[in-house]
């Protein structure tokens, strides 16, 4: 098991830091922007570069693209919306991803303002429509990145670090323990869990919302 784990990491290694790290930027900027954000699974791949880290630098160049990244893909989200937003919504494509979806994320930047777009982040498919339907509303786009810009970076960092942190610790143990790589499998899946439960939890709290219409002014709300 860790020479098969050996393999793995030092694949991902092996890929040049800079051309790595930017690759992850590119994936959660293509994650948090509309529609594509529906099948790009940048979690993943921001967790796997991760795993490449080796230095206080590497460490912070990551999380300063993805932070870069998944601000840019957000941006780009709004700016469709401001531009395009009905017509999209109207297309095929965007029948494609389900009024029902539209709706909620509509209901829940109604009700909540700025507080949806920071728990929107942290949700899959909300966090690739909120982008576009805020740039759809009344909401301002310096409201928009005083809430995402914060859920960016505690994304980031959580990421980032589990995963350095869950590489560097194995590397550690790797020559004195043979089962060292179960450790690292079960730090990836307890995290995976948490995250999991988490979702769990934020989805409660987005229903108590995203199925019930507002007032159609986001900017009432608890900005």
């Amino acid at each position: 098991m860790n020479e098969w784990l050996d393999a793995v990491l030092d694949l991902v290694q092996s890929v040049d830091p800079v051309l790595r790290t930017v690759l992850a930027g590119v994936f959660i900027m293509l994650e948090t922007t509309i529609l594509l954000g529906l099948i790009v699974p940048g979690d993943t791949v921001v967790l796997v570069a991760s795993t490449a880290v080796d230095s206080p630098l590497g460490y912070w160049s990551l999380a300063i693209v993805v932070i870069i990244g998944a601000l840019t893909g957000g941006s780009l989200g709004f700016a469709i919306g401001r531009y395009f937003g009905p017509r999209l919504r109207a297309s095929r494509l965007g029948q494609r991803i389900g009024e029902k979806n539209w709706q909620r994320a509509e209901n829940f930047l109604d009700h909540r303002g700025g507080i949806a777009v920071f728990i929107s982040r942290f949700l899959p498919v909300l966090h690739s429509l909120t982008p576009l339907v805020v740039g759809m509303s009344t909401l301002r786009y310096r409201t928009f990145m005083l809430w995402l810009t914060p859920a960016c970076i505690l994304w980031s960092f959580a990421y980032v670090s589990v995963g350095s942190a869950a590489a560097g610790g194995y590397r550690s143990i790797s020559e004195s323990l043979d089962g060292a790589a179960y450790v690292f499998v079960a730090v990836i899946i307890g995290f995976w869990l948490l995250v999991f439960a988490i979702k769990k939890l934020l989805d409660r709290y987005v229903s108590r919302f995203a199925d019930r219409r507002g007032d159609g002014d986001p900017t009432t709300s608890d900005d």
